[in-house]
This record gives structure tokens, C-alpha cells and sequence, in this order.
């Protein structure tokens, strides 16, 4: 089943960071994107993304982590305590929104990105169900083991040190976790559906631990 999506401009959090909410009617749950290092919500992976899940039912946000002034010191792409507070920043102004807040909330992360995700889920219970696309979460750190949703771990089959880095944060988590490769693909998901079979594995994952909390 196909969804009608509404596409709306926002302002997010305390700092009114830039974002864009894809809302069909009825939500099923709701997924807040963490994008990575020189990325937005812009990112065309991560709209691509959002587009496909929003047609599934799922009311997605896309938001950008750091201000303008922010994003111009190269350090802070890397700062995952503070991608982490915004991240946190966004799920709490989320659960504030009329059409949205008692929705069951997912979080998708690429890159950096799903490092930020993973420690805000380790400090935010409420949180159903992460993905991750190409990321790092190595970089969560000691996080990782205080992860209790579900988490899937999506990494391209050419994607080779990421790969190794995704194995061994795998094996510091206590929740349930899987990780998933997508064969031929490397780090952006550029070959020819490869992301595609993203999405797919993203909404399944969605669907199965997000929509039975509803």
C-alpha cells in the first residue's frame, strides 16, 4: 500500500535547525534521520531514503545536526557528543509536535551519523528501532553497549574497512542486532539497487520493531 505524503518545512529544536518532515496520513511510526560527516538534509541517499519509507507509511524527519557557523569548523562533523545532543535535541521536539508525538520513534543513520544515532538511543529508551547505512558505529564507543533497540546494520559488500569496523561494534552490543550486507555495493550505495535493497531492509526492519509498539 501506497501512502499520500505531505512534505513540510520545519524548524527543529532549540536552535531552529532546518528540516524536512514527510508526513503521510496515519502515520505508522515515525524516523528521524542523523546524516554524516559533509552531509545534510539534502543528502539525495538520505531523501531518496526518506521518500521510500514515507511511502510505506512512516513519517520521516530530515534535519540538519549543525548550524551554518557549525558546519564550516570541520571538527564538529566528528563530534559525536554534540551530533548526539542534537540528535536527542530532534526526538524531543519530535514527542512536542501534535501529529507526530506519540508516535513510535526509529532513527536511520548514515555515516557519522549512525554513531550520533546509536548514543542517543543508548541515553533515550523510548527509542524502538536504528538503522544504520554505511556507518560508523564504532565511533558510539562504550554507547553501544548500553543500546536496548533494536539495531540493524546495513554495510556494502565492497565497503571493506567499514565492513570490519560495523563487525566489531556489532560484537559490543547486548540488544538485538544484525548486521547485513549488501552485496557489490561500496560506501555510498551508488551500483545499481543497491539502495533499493536498502530501503527494503530499512522498512522491514521499521515495520517489524517499530509498528507492534504502536
Amino acid at each position: 500500500m501506497s501512502f499520500d505524503v505531505e512534505h513540510r518545512y520545519v524548524r527543529v529544536g532549540p536552535h531552529g535547525l532546518p528540516g524536512a518532515l514527510y508526513l503521510p496520513r496515519n502515520p505508522l511510526a515515525l524516523v528521524i534521520f542523523a546524516h554524516g560527516s559533509g552531509s545534510s538534509r539534502s543528502s539525495p541517499r538520505n531523501i531518496f531514503v526518506a521518500e521510500e519509507l514515507a511511502g510505506r507509511g512512516f513519517a520521516c524527519l530530515l534535519f540538519d545536526l549543525l548550524r551554518p557557523a557549525e558546519a564550516q569548523d570541520r571538527s564538529n562533523v566528528f563530534d559525536i557528543p554534540l551530533l548526539t545532543a542534537r540528535v536527542r535535541e530532534a526526538i524531543g521536539w519530535s514527542a512536542a509536535q501534535t501529529e507526530i508525538g506519540d508516535l513510535p520513534v526509529g532513527l536511520f543513520g548514515a555515516s557519522t551519523g549512525a554513531a550520533a544515532a546509536l548514543s542517543a538511543a543508548a541515553q533515550e529508551p523510548e527509542i524502538g528501532a536504528v538503522v544504520s547505512r554505511g556507518g560508523r558505529p564504532d565511533l558510539a564507543g562504550m554507547a553501544l553497549a548500553r543500546v536496548r533497540a533494536p539495531t540493524l546494520l546495513l554495510v556494502g559488500g565492497d565497503d571493506r574497512d567499514v565492513l570490519e569496523l560495523n563487525r566489531e561494534a556489532l560484537s559490543l552490543m547486548s540488544c538485538e542486532a544484525r548486521l547485513e550486507i549488501v552485496p557489490g555495493a561500496t560506501h555510498l550505495f551508488e551500483e545499481p539497487g543497491a539502495l533499493e535493497d536498502v530501503v527494503s531492509k530499512a522498512g522491514d526492519w521499521f515495520v517489524t520493531h517499530l509498528t507492534k509498539r504502536r
